[in-house]
């Protein structure tokens, strides 16, 4: 009988116990919002709380300002169609924003001009690509050139900076470069492994 009690009595007071670790932790009180009252125990309430930017642009040299994209509504309800771009989402490169995009502009213009000699001469070696990008300076070590297609060669050039880096192909019809800054789950240039 005694045993019973004690039991009973350790039960009752495990909600007593959480209730008064809930209150100690803040969990339940309400928070700055409409119609919130301060409660002046906790102390003075943040006036400025600090939000991550959006990355700005401006227009490069050379560059014309584009136009800003009108926003578009999304309908929240409608069942996603394809997870396809959400589960390879770790495979799309990230963008370069404010001076890092104007240097990344640049560094495509140097290399699309020091390959385009080459598309002309229909000189399609990986070997002559990567001597093309060493001679702008860009270490060997950093470079991957290969054959793609008959007439055609990718490269991929790691910058060296943490991570920026310039992909691209030159073929028969076109020298086409871009910069971007790596990948979200990646560390370095190389597009990630796996993914789901």
């Amino acid at each position: 009988m005694t045993m019973t009690r004690k039991t009973r009595a350790r039960l009752g007071m495990l909600p007593v116990a959480a209730a008064v670790l809930l209150a100690g932790t803040g969990c339940g009180t309400q928070r700055a919002g409409a119609g919130a009252v301060a409660d002046p125990s906790l102390g003075p309430t943040p006036t400025g709380i600090s939000t991550p930017a959006a990355p700005v642009d401006f227009p490069c040299p050379g560059e014309s300002p584009a136009p800003t994209a009108a926003a578009t509504s999304t309908d929240s309800t409608a069942p996603p169609a394809d997870h396809y771009a959400e589960n390879h989402a770790f495979r799309m490169p990230l963008p370069l924003h404010g001076q890092s995009r104007c240097d990344g502009l640049a560094a495509v213009a140097r290399v699309e001009k020091a390959l385009e000699p080459l598309r002309r001469r229909g000189d399609f070696a990986p070997e002559s690509v990567r001597g093309a990008l060493t001679g702008l300076g860009y270490p060997a070590g950093g470079i991957r050139a290969d054959r793609n297609g008959p007439t055609g060669v990718g490269f991929l050039i790691d910058v060296g900076a943490s991570p920026w880096c310039v992909e691209g192909t030159l073929n028969t019809a076109s020298t086409r470069a871009t910069a971007f800054g790596g990948y979200p789950d990646g560390t370095g240039c190389e597009p990630p492994r796996g993914g789901h």
